[in-house]
C-alpha cells in the first residue's frame, strides 16, 4: 500500500505517523525527542525515527514510504528545506530535508513549520474543511498562527507570516520573548495565563487549565486574570480580521481545551470591539494534538501530486 511519513517534532516529544492517500493513519508512534542531550542528538533522534518508520512500512505494507514530510517548530525555510532555528532545540541552519532524504534513500521530503502544518490539516481535513480563508490560532505556551487561503497555507515572504502572537496589543505591557512589550503572547497565551494566575494567588505550581476551573467556580481573581487575557487577545484578532479578512477562526493548543470557558467571553469580546470587519465563524479546532502530525503528511503527499503533475 502507497503510503507516507508524517513527523511532527515538538520541544519535549515527536509524533508521527505512516499516512495514507485519502488520510488515513496507519500507523502511529510516538518517542521523546531528547534535547537534553543536545541539539545534534535531535536531529540524529529524528532520523533514526523516520527510518524506523520507513522500515515499518516495508514490512507491513510491501514497500517503503513514497515521500516524507517533518513539522518542526521555529523559523523554517521551507523552500530551501532548512531548519533555520528553533530556540528549544538549538538549532541554527539544519539543513533537514537533505539529511532525511538522505537517510531515506533519496525519497522527497517535505519540511514545514509546526503551526502551519496543522493549520493546513485543520484547513483540509479538520474544522476549517471546505472553507477557503481561514485563520488558525494555537493558543499554547506562545500564541501562532497560520492563514489559510484555498487550501494552502501562506508561508509569506521570509517564511514568518501568521506570527499574529507577536502583534503588540498593549504598549505598557510585559516584556516579550522577542524583545517587545505588549505582545499578544506576553498578554494571552497559555503561558502567560499561567504565570498571571500564579501571581494572583493561584499557587507557585498554577497553569492555565487551573486558572479555567478557578473561572468555572467563580473565584473573582481568576475570573479578572481571564478577563484581561481574553481582552488582550480579542483585541489581537480584531487586528488580524482587520488585515486579513477570513471566513473562519479555528482555535486550537492547550488554551482551547477550555471550551466555553473561552470561546463564550471570547466572541463576546470580539464582537464589541468589531466596526466595519465582517465578524468571522469562530470555532475549536478539530483534530487535536495529531493536527501537526496529519499535516506533515499532507505536505508529503503534495510534494507527490506535483512530481504527477510535472
Amino acid at each position: 500500500m502507497r503510503h507516507v511519513i508524517a513527523l511532527d517534532v515538538g520541544g519535549t516529544g515527536m509524533k508521527a505517523a505512516l499516512v495514507a492517500a485519502d488520510g488515513t493513519l496507519l500507523h502511529e508512534d510516538r518517542r521523546p525527542t531528547g534535547r537534553g542531550r543536545g541539539p545534534d542528538a535531535v536531529v540524529a533522534a529524528i532520523l533514526d525515527f523516520a527510518a524506523d518508520l520507513r522500515d515499518h512500512g516495508v514490512r507491513a505494507y510491501g514497500e517503503p514510504a513514497a515521500a516524507a514530510g517533518v513539522a518542526v517548530p521555529g523559523i523554517v525555510d521551507e523552500v530551501r528545506g532548512i531548519a533555520a532555528y528553533a530556540a528549544n532545540l538549538g538549532w541554527r541552519d539544519v539543513p533537514l530535508r537533505d539529511l532525511l532524504s538522505a537517510r531515506l534513500d533519496g525519497v522527497p521530503v517535505a519540511l514545514g513549520h509546526d503551526v502551519r502544518s496543522g493549520g493546513l490539516a485543520e484547513g483540509r481535513i479538520g474544522a476549517g474543511q471546505g472553507t477557503d480563508r481561514f485563520l488558525f490560532l494555537a493558543l499554547g505556551t506562545g500564541i501562532a498562527g497560520a492563514i489559510g487561503i484555498d487550501g494552502r497555507i501562506e508561508a509569506g515572504a521570509h517564511g514568518y507570516a501568521g506570527e499574529i502572537g507577536h502583534v503588540v496589543v498593549r504598549t505598557d505591557g510585559p516584556e516579550c520573548g522577542c524583545g517587545q512589550r505588549g505582545c499578544l503572547e506576553a498578554l494571552a497565551s497559555a503561558g502567560s495565563v499561567s504565570r498571571a494566575w500564579a501571581a494572583a494567588g493561584g499557587g507557585p505550581d498554577a497553569n492555565a487549565a487551573d486558572c479555567a476551573r478557578a473561572v468555572e467556580a467563580g473565584d473573582p481573581r481568576a475570573i479578572e486574570v481571564w478577563r484581561n487575557a481574553v481582552d488582550a487577545l480579542a483585541a489581537g484578532l480584531v487586528t488580524g480580521f482587520t488585515l486579513l479578512d477570513p471566513r473562519m477562526l479555528i482555535i486550537g493548543g492547550g488554551l482551547a481545551e477550555a471550551g466555553d470557558t473561552l470561546f463564550g467571553p471570547l466572541r463576546s469580546a470580539v464582537e464589541s470591539r468589531i466596526t466595519f470587519q465582517k465578524l468571522p465563524l469562530i470555532v475549536p479546532a478539530a483534530l487535536g494534538d495529531t493536527a501537526g502530525c496529519l499535516g506533515a503528511g499532507l505536505l508529503a503527499w503534495d510534494l507527490l501530486s506535483v512530481e504527477v503533475t510535472a
